[in-house]
């Protein structure tokens, strides 16, 4: 538990006294003296501390969570959100931009079948529908955490093994394999997270999650795999770099 935090309260200023009390945890944290994993005291000694409601300590916490620099868990305690991990949208494979970013990536692959494409994928790969596809589901993790879960559909002539992608990311043992992603179709959204989908992402039900769905093809023109991800939106941001014309 880090020590109680400097915070000064300005009672005749028109700014309400939570977001007051949001603005100097969240300078505290910029400046690097709370750090990722620090806990902060709990809503009901804040309030004491400072002389202010429960609820307004509750909404200056709230504030901050909404905002990704905190993280509440029932049970645990309130602690300083770990950094958010910018992506920049570009072809590229998670794991290569988690170490650009200088995290430690692993996964853990959550299934490995071959199953019939139905419409939506047997479309997105270009094959008959019913034609037997290699489906691969992974759970990516930046340093141990979990991150985002990967969901992949490709041709079972080109698939990697199980044993492969248990170790490299799925565009380099493509590319071990003699096959090079050139260009890709990408759909990014948003959505809340099912039960499920919360579990196996460390997150409360109903949590916010990016969704991205990516068609990749190679030089000639021939589709490579198709994916469905999701990502902690907590934990995890799309940048893009936009130009006039």
């Amino acid at each position: 538990m880090a020590d109680p935090l400097r915070i000064e309260l300005d009672r005749s200023s028109p700014v309400p006294l939570y977001h007051q009390v949001a603005t100097a945890i969240e300078s505290h944290i910029q400046s690097g003296t709370l750090t990722p994993g620090d806990f902060l005291e709990n809503e009901v000694a804040l309030a004491a501390r400072l002389g202010i409601s429960r609820p307004t300590a509750r909404q200056a916490l709230q504030e901050l969570v909404d905002k990704g620099r905190l993280v509440r868990k029932r049970g645990v305690g309130t602690r300083v959100a770990p950094e958010r991990i910018r992506r920049t949208v570009e072809l590229t494979s998670l794991k290569s931009d988690l170490e650009r970013a200088g995290r430690h990536p692993s996964t853990e692959v959550l299934g490995y079948e071959t199953i019939p494409a139905d419409s939506d994928v047997a479309s997105a790969l270009e094959l008959p529908v019913g034609t037997p596809v290699v489906h691969v589901e992974r759970l990516r993790l930046a340093d141990g955490e979990p991150l985002a879960v990967l969901s992949n559909y490709l041709d079972v002539q080109t698939a990697p093994s199980r044993e492969e992608l248990d170790t490299l990311g799925l565009y380099e043992a493509l590319r071990q394999r003699g096959i090079q992603p050139a260009v890709a179709r990408q759909r990014i959204g948003a959505r809340t997270a099912t039960e499920a989908e919360a579990k196996v992402l460390d997150e409360e039900p109903h949590s916010a999650l990016l969704t991205m769905e990516r068609t990749a093809y190679d030089d000639a023109g021939a589709v490579v795999e198709f994916g469905r991800h999701i990502y902690r939106a907590s934990r995890y941001m799309f940048d893009a770099t936009l130009f006039a014309h």
